[in-house]
C-alpha cells in the first residue's frame, strides 16, 4: 500500500526533529523558518509484536515488518493560502499526502523561537486549519461557477450530485468546519475524491512537550484534546526531543531508557502506528519457513484482493486462501495444532481479511 502521512506545524514546533527520529533520515532542523523547502520522504517500519511471536514460532530465514511512508512538508504561516512564506508550495505537498500529522508546540523554551511570539497552541491549530479552509474554499469557488447551470437544468446526475456536494462542503468550510465534519456518503465522497480537498484528510494532533510533563501531560494538551473531539479527530503526546535521544540508541539500551523515564513504549511507535490506523490500515501476515512478513492492506478488503498485494498472479489465479487467525495460531502454539484442532479454513475470495490472519494462498495461473 502506498498511503503516506504528512508532517505539518508551523515553522519551529519540533517537526522536522521529530521525522529525524522517525526516518533517521537527517533532515534539516533548524532554529528558523522554512529550514525545510521541499518535502522530505522516510519509510519507517511499523511496529507489531506480532511479527516476534510469529518469528520466534516459525524460525524462519527472514523476518519482513510492513512500511509505512511518512513527508515532511516546509513549515506553514499565517496567509500560505494567499502564497505567504512556503504557502503555495506547503498546500501543494499537502494535497499529495493522505493523512495529516499536525505537529503542536506545547513546551515554553526562551532558547527556541516562536513565528508568533509565544506558545499558544490553540491559536497554531486555528492558524494551519483556516489555510487549510481557505485553500480549499478557493477550488470550490473556482468550480460552482462552471457547473451551476447544468446542475440546475437538472440533466446530468452527477453534475448535480457534484454540485449540491460542493455547496454543502463550501457551506461548512465558510462556519470554519474541515469538510471531515461533514456527513457525506460513500458516492458524494467518490464524487469529490479528485479534489483532495486538504480538510477532508484525516487528521492526527501530534502535541509535543518537554520531557517533565511527558508522562502527566499539561494545560496545552488538555485544550488539544478538547479542540481535537469537536470533529473525532486524534491527539497523541511525544517529546521530539526525547525521541531524538531515543533514535540514536540501540533497541536494548532503548528499552532501559524508556524504563528508567516509566514509559511503556516510544512517542514515534504511537505515532507510526496512530498514523497507520488513520488511513484505515491493517496487516495480515505470511508464515513459513523461508519468510515472516506483514504485509498492509486497507480494511474491508477481502481476500483475493489482499491476495494481489503480494503479486498480480496470486489475485488472478486465486484458488482459496487458508487462514489461520492470529489468536488461535497462538493459543495452539503452532501452525500444525493449530490445523489438527481445526482452528486453520479454507476462505474463499469474498472472504473479508481480518486484522491478524495467517493466510497462505493458493493461486493457479
Amino acid at each position: 500500500m502506498s498511503l503516506t502521512c504528512g508532517i505539518v506545524g508551523l515553522p519551529n514546533v519540533g517537526k522536522s526533529t521529530l521525522f529525524n527520529a522517525l526516518t533517521k533520515a537527517g533532515a534539516v532542523a533548524a532554529n528558523y523558518p522554512f529550514a525545510t523547502i521541499e518535502p522530505n520522504v522516510g519509510v519507517v517500519e511499523v511496529p507489531d509484536d506480532r511479527l516476534s511471536v510469529l518469528n520466534e514460532m516459525f524460525s524462519p530465514k527472514k523476518l519482513i515488518p510492513t512500511l509505512f511512508e511518512f513527508t515532511d512538508i516546509a513549515g506553514l504561516v499565517k496567509g500560505a493560502s494567499k502564497g505567504e512564506g512556503l504557502g503555495n508550495k506547503f498546500l501543494s505537498h499537502i494535497r499529495e499526502v493522505d493523512a495529516i500529522a499536525q505537529v503542536v508546540r506545547c513546551f515554553v523554551d526562551s532558547n527556541i523561537t516562536h513565528v508568533d511570539g509565544m506558545v499558544d497552541p490553540l491559536r497554531d491549530i486555528e492558524t494551519i486549519n483556516l489555510e487549510l479552509i481557505l485553500a480549499d474554499i478557493e477550488v470550490i469557488e473556482k468550480r460552482l461557477p462552471k457547473i451551476e447551470k447544468k446542475a440546475l437544468l437538472k440533466t446530468d446526475k452527477e453534475i448535480v450530485r457534484e454540485y449540491e456536494v460542493l455547496v454543502k462542503v463550501k457551506e461548512a468550510l465558510e462556519n470554519e468546519l474541515p469538510a471531515r465534519s461533514v456527513p457525506l456518503n460513500i458516492n458524494e465522497l467518490k464524487t469529490i475524491k479528485h479534489y483532495s480537498f486538504l480538510t477532508l484528510k484525516p487528521m492526527l494532533y501530534v502535541a509535543n512537550i518537554s520531557l517533565d510533563e511527558l508522562k502527566t501531560g499539561n494545560d496545552f494538551v488538555k485544550d488539544i484534546e478538547e479542540y481535537a473531539g469537536k470533529y473525532n479527530d486524534k491527539v497523541i503526546v511525544v517529546s521530539a526531543q526525547i525521541e531524538s535521544e531515543l533514535s540514536e540508541l540501540e533497541n536494548d539500551e532503548k528499552e532501559m531508557f524508556l524504563e528508567d523515564l516509566g514509559i511503556n513504549e516510544s512517542g514515534l511507535d504511537k505515532l507510526i502506528r496512530e498514523s497507520y490506523s488513520l488511513l484505515g490500515l491493517k496487516t495480515y501476515f505470511t508464515a513459513g519457513e523461508k519468510e515472516v512478513r506483514a504485509w498492509t492492506y486497507s480494511d474491508g478488503m477481502n481476500a483475493k484482493e489482499c491476495a494481489g498485494i503480494i503479486h498480480s498472479d496470486f489475485e488472478r489465479g486465486f484458488i482459496r486462501a487458508e487462514t489461520i487467525a492470529y489468536g488461535d495460531l497462538v493459543d495452539a502454539g503452532s501452525e500444525k495444532i493449530a490445523k489438527e484442532i481445526g482452528k486453520m479454513r479454507l476462505e474463499g475470495k469474498d472472504y473479508e481479511v481480518k486484522d491478524g490472519d495467517v493466510l497462505h494462498f493458493r493461486f493457479n495461473v
